[in-house]
């Protein structure tokens, strides 16, 4: 009899087997382990020859005598993780974690099974219309009664269904009774788009891990690509290489457009021993909870490999790919010769220090009084002291200036034409939107003929790739930030029925909403403005000290993650970061007040008006931050307050909640 055929994983890439239910019975487990092991990445160790092998015969056992297509180590590039097998059958796609020889449904492990269905659900374009189930087999474990439960939002998604080795073949059975419908063309399901949006820490779990950002960003018509993107800025650096110029270049967006991703894969490009490139942000927190995320990946994948990666050796590595700014910085202060590398990515680079802050910190704390020019002014002498070439990539968010001393997207550009001429410009059109505030030094530019200055489309990012449940959330916000009444309304239709938005003046329900939406490991918490110093009677104290790492990589089990909901985060800890479901917790310091905001600050035992235009900004742009960090939708918190406390009346908080629900916001 002659053998089937074996379809090479080349013809479908993204599962290391791929083949029919009839062929993969016919097939011996050495045959099946060969294709394996030539498409693994790494070896094969024992311990995961012994689980597949187990796996083999228990899907040979369910699923004998039926129609559809096996696949084994299905990559999901998003998550960082591989679907130990999937399975088209009856109309159904099975999403399938083995747990060999476990003896209890961990919630760990349901909740990885959950993921791997909501992936493909949400992302994969061939699974969007179909049913989708997890099923969680812990070999050894005890027999449970089979429920299919569906997800509350997500129609034909339903939840971890868990089996022990003997149930499996009966849980298909009861399945597919109730869920079965037409068949599924594999060859169309297997060449449909996967169009992932990752949230920045699983984006720089894969690029660091080898993925290319075509593998974990969407590619859809009604967004510009970041594939695009970092095309046109590979082109300028190769281009710099080959003619000796140094350059910088702008790349404008939205919240949640992908900047820092595009920033993230270019680092992992030019990452070889002849070309260098740093990842550099002023943002602490973003800095530390990304290197402590790509030191534990770098651990988990190198133990899957069979070999030993101490933490410590994880995280120097990291600490090579990743900087804060600040540190660079005083290096560069230190040793004044070149650095090491060619290309620098300025992360938030609107948010670096002006001449008066930087300073004002080197005075107080370094002790030098002669350093007097601004942070973007000094970054750019340390790239050019690179005797051939150099190149300069800052990603600028508008609207995103919380700090004081943050010199905006000006500083870089006026440095540029003060001292240093010779540098290539390549600027994002939209730059001159006023929300970037760099029109007039944009007029400088004008009066200057001899400028090398390109201006280039594909530089700006104008989607949201945060949520991708509704592309315009940031939009939303603005315009409820600059008080556009009507304009906010019409957005807020559109938003309605994938983007979730709730009010509440019950926190405690604000809680269970969020627990209640959460599917998965889908992550929520608590974001507030560093401001609101009036929420502490209500177990919001933005004076607590966070760890950002815990708050936003921990589990469920631990106190310090954000879904325990006792620690809050505020814009600096979250910017640049996000999470699936949150809930924004509204003080008095910023108000809603006869058609306009109103800016206070908690001093002593009583609010103050903000005066500075400046302050105001920050404060504004704080809200901003934190309206825009969800990615599926969020509950905005606004006290009742209470007569018995002045620093609490109820007027503080009352005209705010009427504007929120004027615009439509539906109340829980």
């Amino acid at each position: 009899m002659n053998k089937p055929v074996i379809i090479h994983p080349s013809v479908f890439s993204r599962a290391w087997f791929s083949e029919t239910i009839n062929a993969f019975e016919t097939l011996t487990d050495d045959q099946v382990l060969g294709v394996l092991a030539r498409n693994s990445m790494f070896p094969i160790l024992q311990t995961q020859r012994d689980a597949w092998l187990s796996q083999f015969q228990l899907l040979r056992d369910a699923l004998r005598g039926r129609k559809g297509k096996v696949y084994l180590e299905f990559e999901v590039p998003r998550i960082g993780h591989r679907i130990d097998t999937v399975v088209l059958l009856d109309g159904i796609v099975f999403a399938i974690e083995f747990k060999i020889e476990a003896q209890h449904y961990q919630r760990s492990d349901i909740d990885q099974a959950y993921d791997y269905a909501i992936d493909l659900k949400y992302f994969h374009e061939g699974s969007h219309n179909l049913n989708v189930v997890p099923i969680l087999v812990a070999t050894h474990a005890k027999t449970v009664p089979i429920t299919i439960v569906a997800h509350q939002r997500e129609q034909g998604l339903y939840k971890t269904v868990c089996t022990n080795a003997e149930g499996l073949r009966g849980t298909f059975d009861f399945i597919i009774q109730g869920l079965s419908g037409e068949d599924i063309n594999d060859t169309d399901w297997e060449h449909s788009r996967y169009c992932p949006t990752p949230t920045i820490i699983e984006a720089a779990r894969a690029l660091y891990a080898g993925h290319g950002v075509a593998d974990i960003s969407r590619n859809d018509a009604g967004a510009i690509n970041l594939q695009k993107t970092s095309e046109v800025i590979v082109e300028i650096v190769n281009q710099s290489r080959k003619q000796g110029h140094k350059s910088i270049c702008f790349v404008t967006g939205v919240p949640g457009a992908g900047k820092t991703l595009v920033g993230l894969n270019i680092a992992t490009k030019y990452s070889s021993d002849d070309i260098h490139s740093v990842f550099l942000s002023g943002n602490g927190p973003l800095v530390a909870i990304l290197r402590e995320a790509l030191a534990l990946d770098s651990i988990r994948r190198e133990n899957e490999q069979g070999n030993t990666l101490r933490k410590y050796e994880a995280r120097t590595r990291v600490k090579a790919f990743i900087q804060n700014v600040h540190h660079f910085r005083d290096e560069y202060l230190r040793d004044q010769g070149s650095p090491v590398d060619h290309i620098a990515l300025f992360d938030e680079a609107q948010r670096a220090w002006n001449k008066e802050q930087t300073s004002s910190f080197m005075r107080r704390k370094r002790g030098r009084s002669d350093i007097c020019i601004s942070e973007p002014e000094f970054l750019i002498s340390c790239m050019d002291r690179q005797k051939d070439w150099a190149v300069i990539v800052c990603l600028v968010g508008g609207g995103q200036e919380i700090n004081t001393g943050e010199a905006g997207i000006g500083a870089w550009i006026e440095a540029v034409l003060s001292s240093f001429p010779d540098w290539h410009l390549y600027i994002s059109p939209a730059i001159t939107d006023s929300e970037y505030g760099a029109g007039n030094v944009l007029r400088e530019i004008e009066e200057h003929p001899d400028t090398n200055v390109s201006y280039i489309e594909e530089l700006h990012l104008g989607v949201s790739m945060r949520s991708f449940r509704a592309e315009k959330v940031s939009d939303f916000v603005k315009k409820v930030l600059d008080c556009e009444l009507e304009q906010a309304r019409s957005v807020l239709k559109e938003l309605d029925s994938r983007y979730p938005i709730f009010l509440t003046r019950d926190l405690d329900a604000a809680k269970k909403w969020l627990r209640s939406q959460s599917s998965g490991s889908e992550r929520y918490g608590i974001v507030v403005s560093s401001q609101a110093e009036r929420l502490k009677p209500y177990a919001i104290d933005v004076k607590t000290p966070v760890d950002p790492v815990k708050w936003f990589l921990e589990g469920k089990d631990d106190v310090r993650s954000s879904y325990y909901l006792e620690d809050v985060a505020t814009e600096f800890h979250i910017q640049g970061l996000e999470l699936d479901w949150i809930c924004v917790a509204w003080d008095g310091d910023f108000r809603y007040e006869n058609k306009d905001w109103k800016h206070f600050s908690f001093k002593g035992s009583k609010w103050q008006k903000i005066k500075k235009e400046e302050r105001q900004i920050y404060l504004k742009n704080a809200y901003r931050v934190l309206l825009t960090r969800a990615r599926q939708g969020m509950v905005i918190y606004v006290p009742e307050g209470t007569i018995k406390d002045p620093t609490r009346y109820p007027s503080y908080y009352d005209s705010t909640y009427a504007y929120l629900r004027s615009i439509g916001i539906k109340e829980l």
